[in-house]
């Protein structure tokens, strides 16, 4: 079967949006697959937007730049009314529902609702809702095992932290569970 994710992560500065997109870059990378990551943020530095682009694939990458994306992911709901429509049909919203109240308008794709800010409250990891949503986007489209999860982490999170590790893998791990 083609592998082919657009993945577009959308929210606020601050919300950890190009750092999912860095780990699921390198899951891929070391998948074997073509990758391309492309971060883009306004001139704030927190709470600006934020947005990243990863594409995976089994083919090369014409382009960084994704319009339809195939899997979006959303953390608040300046952007979710913003990119919601532009997801193809028959692609995964992710949104986390702990910040966007509204219903999703597309019921040509599945969405998905996570409480993931609640969830990383609760977890006493309130800095790791991107990483709660990147384990049911793994979930959900069976893109990586938990292994190659783990090669990924440990490229991606500073060996001198490795308690950064353990939190991010805990958080992925229980996106994972839902």
């Amino acid at each position: 079967m083609a592998v082919n994710h657009q993945i577009f992560l959308a929210g606020f500065g601050g919300q950890g949006i190009l750092f999912a997109g860095k780990f699921l870059v390198y899951a891929g990378m070391l998948a074997g697959y073509e990758v391309s990551w492309m971060p883009s943020y306004g001139p704030e530095m927190r709470g600006g937007t934020c947005n990243c682009s990863v594409n995976i694939s089994d083919e090369p990458v014409d382009s960084p730049i994704i319009l339809h994306p195939t899997i979006l992911t959303v953390m608040n709901l300046p952007s979710f009314d913003k990119f919601e429509s532009a997801t193809v049909p028959g692609g995964k919203v992710f949104i986390d529902a702990s910040l966007i109240e509204r219903a999703p308008v597309r019921t040509d794709v599945d969405n998905y609702a996570v409480p993931a800010t609640g969830l990383a409250r609760e977890n006493e990891m309130t800095k790791l809702a991107n990483m709660i949503l990147v384990g049911k986007i793994i979930k959900e489209t069976e893109m990586f095992d938990e292994e190659l999860v783990k090669k990924a982490l440990a490229k991606v999170c500073p060996p001198k932290k490795p308690e950064l590790f353990d939190m991010n893998l805990k958080a992925i791990q229980l996106g994972m569970g839902l």
